[in-house]
């Protein structure tokens, strides 16, 4: 006999008793809730309270997997955003570096700018390139050539003072001879007693001070600016102090340093020497000669009186007759 045909009428019949049972039980349950809701509210409020810990806890994974999610996507903004900030702070850095350079070289054109010279004198500013070496041992090329107007014999300044005059020129670079080459001389004056010299080079750090009277009171710590005798270097720009050697001897400590030369002026200055045409004061020829009155006029005389004509008798001639005489 077969089993699956016994076991078939009573499932059959289970699933029939079931259905009855929930329905039953729906029903009864409709009812009872119409019939008393506060007992319906009370269950629901039991089963919520035992209910709450385990969805609690069946919502910690979910929240937890949220997190998760939510930390790796601020994980890739962060990641994207340090890159930016990276890529940002690379451009930053390269203009600080400008920033700095731009700060650095206006600084060294407002410490040009201080040293005083005459508004008159028109000048070129330009930089120093290098030192190519040549027939002199101290010399320095600057970027300023002919095609600026750059001569020779030009006075060449930097923001401390005189560093010595341009002795060649080409299109676009000069050379300048130092105030401490053996070749530099330079006409200088000795304040405040005013004291001409000449500042002569000798290849030292030191240039010496020659052609300085024998009698003359200079001492230790005087400033030295130049004369501008010759017309090839501006008159006043400073040049050092008068320092005294162990030996005696009075030499200048410079202003302007080798070491640190950097931008310079190169002054365009030309000598007043158009001077106007005087003519020779006039050969004086004797006293100024002056002219006769003129002559007075003629008087008639009256009837009766002899007249006289004192314009014209002045020889003592008788005076002609009147009209009415017989």
């Amino acid at each position: 006999m077969d089993s699956n045909r016994t076991a078939l009428p009573f499932r059959e019949f289970s699933h029939r008793i079931s259905l009855v049972f929930m329905l039953t039980l729906a029903a009864a349950l409709l009812l009872l809730g119409r019939a008393e809701t506060y007992v319906f509210d009370r269950a629901r409020q039991v089963v919520t309270d035992l209910a709450a810990p385990l969805l609690e806890v069946a919502s910690r994974p979910v929240a937890a997997t949220r997190r998760v999610i939510e930390r790796t996507d601020e994980y890739a903004y962060v990641f994207d955003e340090n890159e930016r900030l990276r890529a940002e702070n690379a451009r930053l850095l390269a203009w600080k570096e400008e920033a700095l350079k731009l700060q650095a070289k206006v600084a060294r054109y407002e410490a040009l700018l201080n040293v005083q010279v005459d508004p008159a004198i028109n000048y070129v500013s330009g930089r120093v390139v290098s030192d190519s070496g040549g027939p002199f041992v101290d010399t320095v090329l600057v970027n300023v050539g002919s095609d600026k107007g750059a001569e020779s014999g030009q006075a060449v300044i930097d923001t401390d003072g005189l560093i010595g005059r341009i002795v060649s020129t080409g299109p676009k670079a000069s050379r300048v001879l130092l105030l401490t080459d053996l070749n530099s001389r330079v006409p200088v004056i000795i304040e405040p007693a005013h004291y001409n010299a000449v500042l002569a080079g000798d290849n030292t750090a030191w240039p010496r001070l020659e052609y300085l009277a024998a009698q003359s009171a200079v001492s230790p710590g005087d400033r030295v600016v130049t004369s501008g005798d010759g017309g090839l270097i501006p008159a006043g720009l400073p040049v050092g102090l008068v320092i005294q050697t162990s030996d005696g001897g009075l030499r200048v400590q410079t202003f302007s340093d080798r070491g640190r030369l950097d931008f310079v002026r190169v002054l365009q200055y030309e000598f007043p020497s158009q001077v106007k045409r005087q003519d020779p004061p006039q050969v004086l020829k004797g006293p100024p000669v002056t002219s006769a009155p003129p002559p007075g006029p003629v008087t008639l005389p009256g009837p009766g009186t002899a007249g006289t004509n004192t314009g014209s008798n002045a020889g003592g001639a008788s005076p002609a007759p009147t009209a009415g005489a017989q």
